[in-house]
């Protein structure tokens, strides 16, 4: 196959259950979005890398909530690689796709590429922030930085805020094809226990790393069983099974787990998308007074933004911004 030939689920997420152990999960494939989202900047590998995995992470969760509007996801740290931020808009109507976008900051004279890149977030924290839209209130989860990658952040927030005992298995990495032509590619499982109305918390809790709670600390034995069983299934998986291309998502499910009845759901489209736009900045500046907007201005005479996710540039005029604008964007009197 080639960059250029484009299969049905290539940029997709698969929802599944598997009712014979009560769980439910998703598999996701990013090819082109994750090229289109990575070709906005131009980061160093490691850091490319860290990026495939957040969009991954954010594809797979945003998709195993009830989303109305927004999903992110934010890595902060104390070292040289500081931010790594990812967002996930649902569909905005009935057979539209959901909508990907990420960014990175790292302090260039610090970062070493060719360093696990993991290791150089330092101290700091991994959260997960939903926004359903207006009439809603946003929520956050925050978990310490934990356990070596992304991922494993990723399990220790639904472990420890939704007691939820959640495991993702991951492959991301970029390919060349004859001609030098190189593209990114992702695949991945998310593996979840099912909701319960009261979890089932054991002891004192906090038996996985730095006092976490690990999935025995949560589930009862039954469930317990079904989860190691499952997992243990997991284990199996092989990275190129993860990508693809030559494995379906659906034939992947039944390699892995046909004895434990797989049922799979609608596949939902992505694709890298920015929300962005010259209202919305102006929007953001409305805030500021006559006097802020001063000090914002360059030497030319204008107020210069840029996107950290599309690097799309907007110019101002200043006049035109701030709550004390005197003039509207088409240069009429307010």
């Amino acid at each position: 196959m080639t960059f250029s030939t484009k299969i049905a689920w290539d940029d997709t997420v698969l929802p599944f259950q598997l009712d014979r152990s009560d769980l439910r999960g998703r598999v996701a494939r990013l090819d082109g979005t994750l090229d289109q989202i990575l070709k906005q900047h131009n980061y160093p590998k490691g850091i490319e890398a860290m990026l495939a995995e957040m969009a991954l992470l954010t594809a797979l969760i945003g998709q195993a909530i009830k989303l109305r509007w927004k999903l992110s996801l934010q890595v902060r740290g104390d070292g040289p690689l500081r931010i790594l931020a990812t967002d996930i808009y649902a569909p905005a109507k009935e057979g539209a796709k959901a909508q990907i976008r990420a960014y990175a900051s790292y302090d260039q004279e610090t970062y070493q590429d060719g360093v696990d890149p993991f290791a150089q977030i330092g101290k700091g924290y991994f959260a997960i922030l939903i926004d359903q839209g207006k009439g809603t209130e946003p929520y956050q989860g925050i978990t310490p930085i934990s356990g070596g990658s992304l991922a494993a952040c990723a399990e220790a927030y639904f472990a420890q805020s939704e007691q939820l005992p959640t495991r993702f298995e991951l492959s991301f990495g970029e390919s060349q094809e004859p001609g030098g032509v190189r593209h990114w590619r992702a695949g991945g499982v998310m593996l979840q226990s099912m909701p319960k109305a009261s979890p089932h918390v054991t002891g004192e809790g906090g038996s996985g790393e730095e006092g976490l709670l690990a999935a025995t600390d949560i589930l009862n034995e039954g469930e317990g069983e079904n989860w190691s069983r499952a997992n243990i299934l997991l284990d199996t998986v092989e990275e190129l099974e993860l990508i693809g291309p030559s494995v379906a998502p659906t034939d992947l499910l039944l390699r892995l787990f046909h004895e434990e009845a797989p049922r799979v759901f609608d596949a939902l489209p992505v694709e890298f998308g920015c929300t962005c736009s010259e209202d919305r900045v102006r929007q953001s500046l409305s805030i500021y007074s006559a006097k802020d907007i001063a000090h914002m201005t360059t030497d030319d005479g204008r107020v210069t933004a840029d996107c950290q996710f599309c690097g799309a540039h907007y110019q101002f005029d200043p006049k035109t911004l701030g709550f004390e604008a005197s003039k509207n964007p088409d240069g009429s009197n307010i």
